[in-house]
């Protein structure tokens, strides 16, 4: 006979209950005298009330294990993943601070999809440390981790003219450190020994323009043999030096203008940067447009003050011919980062992805997918563009490939060569750069698509999503598979995540040594 359990709803719980009377297609599991249990149907027991033991169902549904940060001492603590009333968590647990439950996506089927991305790593050419303690304590990068530089970061100086509320590395005017020229070159070198010809380089800061040889920092990463190289900036200069946007406008191509762009309101602004910054970046756009040269707007996206902006900011970067896309970053809790409340101000990537798809745009559920090299911290949609208009390169797809477990979804078993063309098209390394032949690729793989005569990079469009990791939300199966690092003036290649973490300066540094007190 099958034991039949009555389930309720809450983890982990037992209730005694009076059962008065029979109770058909129950059955109750009864001790007896000797080692075993006996099981009886409850409808051949008499009316005389009886207490039993029932099991409850947990409220969640277990979707799996990582290991995660203790939000308080940063401890490496085992962490359940959940999916409770239509969201994911992490449920940590360390022995000295008890129990933290953390937001890691507003939609459980965009989760799981994600794990359907998942491709094999590009290992770098080079390793730049052993593993010793494992990770995130080896950085790097150390034989352990599972991704090479898709992108990389320079950190040229950590001077800024403005001194944002939102900051990762703690840049201000009250920072004076430029990093001498022949450094920056050798960390360039680093790079390119571990990647060969890498893919794609950011100088970045600090605020990178005012570097007083930022034209010779940048023409040194074009004598290198990198595919691709991008200026970030908070675009100050960019709008008021015209001839500085001229001279950024010889190293093309392969160049590109990295444009933080939080907000079209002065409140916003002056929320994440600490200053209005509204004309400063119009103008910005401005002159890039009359250089014609490639611009990405990069937004910090933080609740309740610019998550409703999202669809407004795309539709504002089609009205420039010079802007290629829009990347959209969640804050993450690093470096300074005043007034905020991880509890109430977290807006995860599921969350800036759903805002987008419900805004009625151009794109939708199947248009924003994984990035398959690290699926869950990165999401990319890509379209066509003709002036103002675009089409998602996903709404080519034939219905056959659309499957119902997520509106619009791709499986891809009848189409073995437009899946690998899919991952290979969709990759960090292709979203940010020139690439008319892979998009070439790509299309020719779809049945029935004519392809667009002289496709080049300024009839691309493309919305990104990253969300760098925190102690919050830390996922060291996510850190190992990150693809966008920092190359340090130590020769070293640090993922993102671990670098502002534990690596960056000497307060970081201070967070590594109460972490591995706490392992």
């Amino acid at each position: 006979m099958n034991l039949v359990e009555e389930i309720g709803h809450l983890p982990g719980l037992v209730d005694d209950r009076p059962l008065a009377g029979p109770q058909p297609g129950l059955l109750l599991m009864m001790r007896t005298a000797g080692p075993t249990l006996a099981v009886v149907p409850l409808a051949d027991l008499s009316s005389t009330p009886m207490t039993v033991t029932v099991r409850r169902q947990t409220p969640y549904t277990f979707l799996g294990q990582t290991t995660s940060l203790c939000g308080e001492c940063l401890a490496l603590v085992p962490a359940k993943i959940v999916a409770e009333e239509g969201r994911v968590y992490y449920l940590k647990r360390c022995r000295r601070h008890g129990v933290e439950k953390v937001l890691v996506s507003t939609d459980p089927a965009y989760w799981r999809l994600c794990h359907d991305y998942l491709k094999p790593g590009d290992r770098p050419l080079v390793l730049q440390t052993r593993t010793e303690r494992g990770c995130p304590y080896d950085c790097g990068l150390c034989p352990d981790h599972e991704q090479h530089s898709c992108l990389a970061l320079i950190d040229v100086n950590e001077a800024c003219n403005l001194a944002c509320p939102v900051c990762f590395s703690d840049s201000s005017p009250q920072r004076s450190l430029h990093r001498p020229l022949a450094e920056i070159e050798r960390m360039m070198d680093t790079l390119v020994a571990s990647e060969g010809e890498p893919d794609l380089l950011q100088i970045s800061g600090g605020e990178p323009t005012i570097h007083p040889e930022i034209l010779e920092i940048l023409a040194a990463a074009k004598r290198r043999p990198i595919r691709h190289v991008m200026l970030n900036t908070n675009g100050i200069r960019i709008a008021e030096d015209p001839e500085f946007v001229n001279r950024l406008a010889d190293l093309r191509p392969g160049f590109e203008v990295y444009l933080q762009f939080d907000s079209l309101n002065p409140e916003a602004h002056l929320n994440l940067r600490g200053a209005d910054l509204t004309r400063i970046r119009r103008q910005a756009l401005e002159n890039l447009e009359r250089a014609g040269l490639s611009t990405t707007l990069v937004v910090v996206v933080k609740q309740g003050v610019n998550d409703d902006e999202l669809p407004a900011i795309i539709d504002h970067a089609l009205q420039w011919r010079c802007v290629r896309g829009v990347v959209f970053q969640p804050v993450q809790d690093a470096g300074r980062n005043e007034g905020f409340d991880p509890s109430k101000d977290r807006f995860p990537l599921s969350a800036i992805r759903r805002r987008i798809v419900d805004s009625g745009g151009p794109f939708g559920a199947g248009d924003i997918i994984p990035l398959p090299c690290n699926p869950e911290s990165i999401a990319i949609g890509y379209a066509l563009r003709k002036g103002a208009t675009i089409a998602p390169v996903t709404s080519f797809f034939p219905r056959e490939l659309l499957v119902e477990a997520l509106p619009n979804a791709i499986t891809f078993e009848k189409y073995p060569e437009l899946h690998r063309q899919v991952l290979e098209f969709f990759s960090l390394a292709t979203a940010e750069c020139n690439n008319e032949r892979k998009l070439a690729e790509l299309l020719c793989c779809l049945p029935e698509v004519p392809l667009p005569a002289g496709l080049g990079y300024e009839d691309t469009f493309r919305v990104v999503i990253v969300e760098f990791m925190d102690a919050h939300n830390f996922c060291i199966g996510r850190v190992k598979r990150s693809c966008i690092h920092f190359v340090t003036p130590d020769q070293k290649i640090i993922p993102f995540e671990t670098h502002n973490l534990f690596y960056r300066d000497a307060a970081a540094r201070e967070r590594l040594r109460r972490s591995l007190e706490g392992a």
